[in-house]
C-alpha cells in the first residue's frame, strides 16, 4: 500500500508541475507579455507605466526567473496578483470559491442520486417496457446542454409561473434548480457507465449463486452487484470534476449566481492573464487531487489492485 500511495502522489505532483509549465508556455506564446496586453486596452496609458508595472509584476526579469519564482510561488499557494484589482489571485479565487463548491459538491451528489435510482430502476424492474425508457433517460440527458436546460426553466419558472426569481435571493429554488441543471448533465456520464458495469457484473457466475440460495433482487443489487460495479464509475466520478467545473461556470452565468463563474467571465473580458493563469491552475489542481482520492479508494472496492500494479499493470487492466 505504501508503495501504491507513493507512485499515485508522485504522479500527481508531476501532472500538476506539467499544467504550471504548459500555462506558463502558453502565456508565453501571447503575442505580448499580460501588463502590456492588459493595459494598452486603455489609449491613456504612456510606456512609463506600462514599464513601471512590468517591474512590479516581474515580466521584465528573464523567462527562466519567471518560470521558477511563479513555481516556487506555486508551491507555497502564491498564484500571483490580479492586473485588474491588484489583489491576490488567491484571494480573488477564494472570496467567492464558497458559493461554487456549494453548488458542485450538491450537483455531485445529487448525479450520483440520479445515476444509482436509474440504474437501479433499469436493473430491478421487471417490465422490459420501463426498462428501454429507463436505460434511454441518460443519453437523453447527455445531449441537453447545461446552458439551454438552465434557460428553458428560468423561463419558465420565472417569468411564465412566477414561482422562482430571476436573481438569487436566498430561496430553496434559488439553490435547487441550479443544482438540478448542473446535475442532470453530469449524472449521463455515470448513469450509461454504471449501467454497463451492472449489466456485466450480472453476467458473473456468483450472481447465479446468489438466486440459487435465495437472495431478493433488491438485495443482491444493493449488497453485491452495485459495489462490485462501482469500479468504472468511480473512474468516471473522477474524470466528470472537469465536466462538474465547467457546467459550474455556465449555470452560475445563466442563473447570476456570484462564484467562479463571474470570476472567469471577468477575467476573460478584461484580459487579465494573472487571474485566467490561477483559474486553470486551480482548475488542474482540483482535478489532480480528486483522481487521486479515487486512485486511494479503488484499493478498498478490490484489493488485487495493490498486486496488479506492483507487476506493473496499468490502472485500467486493474479494474
Amino acid at each position: 500500500m505504501t508503495r501504491y500511495l507513493t507512485q499515485r502522489v508522485g504522479q500527481a505532483v508531476l501532472v500538476v508541475w506539467l499544467a504550471y509549465t504548459l500555462v506558463f508556455l502558453a502565456v508565453q506564446l501571447l503575442p505580448s507579455d499580460p501588463v502590456t496586453i492588459f493595459l494598452t486596452a486603455d489609449s491613456a496609458v504612456d510606456q512609463q507605466a506600462i514599464d513601471a508595472m512590468k517591474s512590479q509584476y516581474g515580466y521584465d526579469q528573464p523567462l527562466l526567473t519567471q518560470y521558477l519564482n511563479q513555481l516556487v510561488g506555486l508551491f507555497s499557494g502564491d498564484f500571483g496578483y490580479s492586473l485588474a484589482s491588484g489583489q491576490s489571485v488567491w484571494d480573488r479565487i477564494s472570496g467567492v470559491a464558497g458559493s461554487t463548491v456549494a453548488l458542485a459538491g450538491a450537483a455531485f451528489l445529487t448525479a450520483v442520486l440520479i445515476a444509482v435510482s436509474l440504474v437501479g430502476a433499469a436493473t430491478l424492474t421487471r417490465s422490459t417496457v420501463i426498462r428501454r425508457v429507463v436505460v434511454n433517460v441518460p443519453p437523453l440527458f447527455a445531449a441537453i446542454p447545461a446552458f439551454w436546460l438552465g434557460l428553458v426553466l428560468l423561463d419558465l419558472l420565472s417569468i411564465r409561473w412566477g414561482v422562482m426569481s430571476l436573481f438569487p435571493d436566498g430561496s430553496f429554488l434559488s439553490l435547487a434548480i441550479p443544482v438540478l441543471v448542473l446535475a442532470t448533465v453530469v449524472s449521463a456520464p455515470l448513469a450509461q457507465v454504471l449501467l454497463k458495469s451492472i449489466n456485466h457484473v450480472y453476467d458473473q457466475p456468483f450472481i447465479d449463486v446468489l438466486r440459487a440460495k435465495g437472495a431478493s433482487r433488491s438485495w443482491i443489487f444493493f449488497r453485491h452487484a452495485l459495489k462490485n460495479a462501482a469500479g468504472p464509475a468511480l473512474t468516471i466520478m473522477g474524470i466528470t470534476v472537469g465536466t462538474l467545473f465547467a457546467g459550474s461556470v455556465i449555470t452560475e452565468t445563466v442563473f447570476a449566481r456570484s462564484g467562479l463563474g463571474s470570476v472567469v467571465l471577468t477575467a476573460v473580458t478584461t484580459q487579465d492573464v494573472p487571474l485566467v493563469q490561477g483559474l486553470v491552475l486551480l482548475t488542474a489542481s482540483v482535478f489532480v487531487v480528486v483522481n487521486l482520492v479515487v486512485d486511494l479508494l479503488y484499493p478498498l472496492l478490490d484489493p488485487r489492485i495493490l498486486t496488479s500494479s506492483r507487476h506493473g499493470a496499468p490502472r485500467a487492466l486493474a479494474a
